[in-house]
């Protein structure tokens, strides 16, 4: 869900913009922010890239193994809690204008969780507080300030940890409480490839209101920006029959099949000058589309035979 989080974050914000009256221009940089504050939470993956010391470089299957093992140590807990994100939006919306406040906010939010989660903890958000700040300066640069970034930080924030209720460990939504919401991530199915086909859905329903809102804020049509050449996603319903089943534990090989079928329809085959190039967001959206029949078709597929 990484890309899942921005684009959703974006795309809900600008949209609820536009239906309240704003301008396409200050819906834009609201969803942008809103996008932007919706990724900070996973700075938290810094602390993943130790897994790759001393792993195999030979082996990439083992390389992944070991940067998202490393991963579990302290995702999605500090910076995924409800219960953080609200004083820490408010800080990250102080800091343009009221530094000291913000720093002061800031660095008890970090003493707080140094007593609870340890120099690591500390680490992580000191990653996370220098993430927000950041964006919110850019965010004030731009015009969001004031309720308006404290609405789209919390807007961010607040969102990212119910895109992570499908994979992996479950966020801890309420750190530093001792509560437990989720004590383990929602199933959409006991067949193992039926949850990981629907949580790659979910993912792509995440992009696709980021994509929509795009299209709103530009007054296009979706059918200005898709080339024909999706279709051939469709074709991808017979890698079933090649493609061994997908889990959440081994998903590699279906993920990076299925963004290639993304990348061949998006990407047209030169045969003369007269072809012209897509423009990029052209190929997105075509590449998109074609992952999203990749996607469906592979489901479809897949669920037949079962039958």
């Amino acid at each position: 869900m990484f890309v899942g989080h921005a684009t959703f974050a974006f795309g809900a914000v600008a949209l609820l913009a536009l239906q309240f009256g704003r301008s396409r221009e200050r819906a834009l940089a609201l969803g942008v922010f809103a996008g932007l504050f919706a990724a900070v939470p996973d700075v938290d993956m810094a602390y993943a890239v130790v897994g790759l010391v001393g792993a195999d470089p030979t082996s990439p299957t083992a390389a992944a193994s070991s940067f998202w093992g490393a991963s579990t140590v302290v995702h999605r807990a500090v910076t995924h809690s409800l219960v953080v994100a609200v004083p820490a939006a408010a800080a990250f919306a102080l800091a343009p204008t009221h530094r000291r406040l913000a720093a002061v906010a800031l660095l008890g939010l970090v003493a707080v969780v140094g007593t609870t989660a340890g120099v690591l903890g500390v680490f992580v958000v000191a990653l996370f507080a220098v993430a927000g700040w950041l964006v919110a300066v850019g965010g004030h640069h731009w015009g969001v300030r004031g309720p308006a970034l404290f609405g789209v930080a919390l807007a961010g924030l607040a969102s990212h940890p119910f895109g992570d209720l499908l994979t992996g460990e479950p966020p801890r939504l309420l750190y530093p409480l001792d509560v437990v919401v989720f004590d383990g991530r929602l199933t959409l199915s006991a067949d193992p490839t039926l949850h990981l086909l629907g949580a790659f859905g979910v993912e792509l329903v995440a992009i696709w209101v980021g994509v929509v809102a795009a299209l709103a804020l530009a007054d296009h049509r979706l059918t200005d920006h898709v080339n024909g050449r999706a279709a051939v996603g469709a074709a991808y319903a017979l890698a079933v029959l090649v493609v061994p089943p997908p889990t959440l534990d081994v998903s590699y090989h279906f993920v990076f099949s299925v963004v290639a079928v993304g990348l061949v329809a998006a990407v047209p085959v030169p045969r003369g000058r007269s072809i012209p190039r897509p423009t990029p967001f052209n190929a997105l959206v075509t590449g998109l589309t074609a992952v999203t029949l990749a996607g469906t078709a592979y489901a479809v597929a897949y669920v037949g035979g079962l039958a």
